[in-house]
């Protein structure tokens, strides 16, 4: 298995893409699948997929046949380290938090929302049958969980003191949807996520 401390950073950011084509294909049921047949249906080049998967995969592909799934599913997840679970929060359980919340996707990929957060007493509750708790229970859960990870749904106006609260909790990687930039310390990891920004890309290309 490789280290990805010398593994390039575009290597390791299409693992997650091949292991999403293997699952569908699972899903499908198929049992093995040539880097030929990857690289074509996916539209990257052959040989680059070829280095790619040399590189997590733990057996060779058989002649005419290729690699099996099941293995090269359970060889990216190790890499990636999708085989140790990561629990998440959610911070703001309106509508995009409820949609968050009922989204099963995240489990595919080692990760586990635990709960949510809001301040309006209405929201408190449950949504897919995780717990919505008030704000002020965020650190005691978050400890008691073991949780490293949060997503901040809130609007812009709460968006700072909301992230501020996840970061005295002890959550060290937020994935933020508010529109607007946040003032976080060193050893705290934001990733911005706009969704009408990502829109306007796709329409004007």
């Amino acid at each position: 298995m490789g280290n990805t401390d010398t593994i390039s950073k575009a290597t390791v950011s299409r693992m997650p893409a091949y292991l999403r084509y293997l699952k569908g294909e699972a899903g499908k049921g198929v049992d093995y699948v040539s880097s030929a047949v990857i690289a074509k249906d996916m539209g990257y080049s052959a040989v680059g997929v070829r280095k790619d998967l040399a590189i997590i995969s733990s057996l060779q592909g058989k002649p005419r046949m290729g690699f099996g799934v099941a293995r090269l599913i359970a060889d990216i997840e190790k890499f990636l380290g999708y085989h140790r679970w990561t629990n998440a929060v959610v911070v703001g359980a309106g509508g995009l938090g409820r949609a968050i919340l009922s989204y099963d996707g995240f489990d595919n990929y080692g990760i586990h929302i635990v709960a949510a957060f809001d301040n309006a007493p209405s929201q408190i509750g449950a949504i897919a049958g995780k717990p919505v708790y008030p704000m002020e229970r965020l650190k005691e859960i978050v400890t008691r969980s073991g949780v490293t990870a949060g997503v901040l749904t809130v609007p812009r106006g709460a968006a700072q003191d909301a992230c501020d609260c996840m970061i005295a909790a002890g959550i060290r990687s937020i994935l933020n949807f508010a529109p607007v930039y946040l003032h976080v310390p060193d050893g705290v990891t934001v990733k911005y996520e706009d969704l009408a920004v990502s829109l306007a890309g796709l329409c004007s290309e």
